[in-house]
């Protein structure tokens, strides 16, 4: 998939949501619906001050902020949060405002920053940070063969909505009770659920 047109790049952030739920995605990136909640609303302040952008130095680090993503190979774009650039290697660094997520979808993300940069700066990254802001603390995320390849299929998936533009079916299950697009999703609205049904019977972890 080399040399995407840029009207078939897809944003970063895009790829995060389609993994934790397409129809989440394409309220979003096809509809073009957004609601805040007290969660979305968390992250937004961690994520601008993230993309403030400028520098700084420490130690022999050098940390950039807010830097412009690209690949072109890969067809994705858009905005880290913060890269670390230990000599000549760059590391993803993606902020999250609350605990980690059971579902690979910030996992998806932080990887596909990778691609980009690995395409920029033409190295291979083996791993970046996922940094917690509820625990103040970061996770390395192992950049597998795996993991890159959730990250294209993922793409191909939010490729697919925009092409279709068909709404996906609603997970109805524990993603809902967090997600603040709850009320245009209408995922609980009557349907075939079986007898006895509790969407919220497991808990989702921030």
């Amino acid at each position: 998939m080399d040399n995407v047109p840029n009207d078939e790049r897809v944003m970063l952030s895009a790829l995060q949501h389609y993994a934790f739920c397409p129809r989440q995605c394409a309220l979003i990136h096809v509809e073009q619906v957004w609601s805040e909640n007290a969660h979305t609303a968390k992250g937004h302040q961690n994520h601008e001050r993230a993309h403030a952008g400028g520098s700084e130095e420490r130690g022999d680090v050098k940390i950039l902020r807010g830097l412009q993503l690209l690949s072109r190979r890969h067809g994705l774009w858009g905005v880290a949060d913060v890269v670390e650039l230990h000599g000549e290697r760059p590391l993803p660094v993606e902020y999250k405002s609350g605990k980690a997520k059971p579902r690979l979808a910030d996992e998806i993300q932080l990887c596909a920053q990778a691609m980009c940069l690995e395409e920029m700066f033409t190295c291979t990254i083996p791993q970046g940070f996922i940094y917690h802001a509820a625990s103040h603390k970061r996770r390395e995320v192992a950049f597998t063969p795996a993991l890159r390849e959730e990250v294209l299929n993922a793409r191909d998936g939010v490729l697919a909505l925009m092409r279709t533009r068909v709404l996906p079916g609603p997970a109805a299950d524990e993603r809902c009770q967090l997600c603040s697009l709850i009320d245009e999703c209408e995922p609980f609205a009557p349907r075939d659920f079986p007898r006895g049904f509790d969407p919220f019977s497991t808990a989702l972890e921030e």
